[in-house]
């Protein structure tokens, strides 16, 4: 299984960290994000990676040349003006040709969730039309995230980019599995620039894709409380690992 690990956003949030080190390396109780991103995807079955860089590339690259690749194969793209996250992967199409599906991850998140399970639900998904499944949270405050209702089958029926009135408290982590048929759909709203799945594909696609409520932790380290909240929750979150 192949992996789009989006890793080029700026950290604004995160000054004066980021001035010196891009927020894909944000240290998590002493490890880099991206070493346990990397680590954690090739325990879910990923043999493959692409992470696009733009904010202190050079670092980003340098991390990758010096990570032991003999069972993941891991590529960078540069991005001199950033695509968005829809963007980088209708740019890097050719990556996951061929593949039935694919995952897609945030790199300023932090999990333990068991990813074999989402490309497994997505496998059912594809079945019945599905181009996308989504990993779901229950967020503490919904105004603040992308927000999915689901019906009883999984099917987003709709979805809300930090809504001021949540329909459900169900809330979009960052990572997704497609499969090939979701290029079709990024094409087709590809005017934007940079192009962003939250805010310009998945509204525009309920009725077309599933979401999966996931078990386990999940952290959006974007802000300097965030990461320090993970520094004191990692240690435990990472000894317990769903499923894996």
């Amino acid at each position: 299984m192949k992996a789009f690990l989006l890793a080029a956003g700026l950290g604004t949030r995160l000054k004066p960290l980021t001035d010196h080190s891009p927020k894909c390396l944000a240290p998590i109780a002493g490890t880099p994000l991206m070493a346990i991103w990397l680590d954690h995807l090739h325990t879910c079955g990923v043999r493959e990676i692409l992470i696009n860089t733009h904010h202190l590339a050079e670092k980003v690259e340098a991390f990758v040349r010096a990570w032991p690749q003999q069972n993941l194969r891991i590529r960078t793209v540069h991005e001199p003006e950033l695509l968005g996250s829809a963007g980088t992967l209708l740019q890097n199409e050719a990556f996951v040709e061929g593949e039935k599906n694919f995952l897609i991850v945030y790199a300023d998140n932090l999990c333990n969730f068991d990813l074999r399970r989402l490309a497994r639900a997505h496998g059912e998904n594809r079945k019945k039309g599905g181009l996308l499944t989504m990993a779901l949270f229950t967020a503490p405050c919904p105004s603040a995230c992308g927000i999915a209702v689901l019906n009883a089958q999984g099917l987003v029926t709709d979805f809300a980019e930090k809504p001021e009135n949540p329909l459900s408290s169900l809330a979009n982590a960052g990572i997704y599995a497609a499969g090939p048929e979701i290029f079709t759909s990024l094409r087709s709203h590809a005017s934007h620039r940079p192009y962003d799945f939250g805010l310009h594909v998945l509204p525009h696609m309920t009725g077309k894709m599933y979401g999966l409520p996931m078990e386990g932790y999940l952290r959006d380290i974007g802000t300097p409380d965030a990461l320090a909240a993970a520094q004191r929750e990692w240690p435990l979150a990472s000894r317990r690992s769903h499923g894996l």
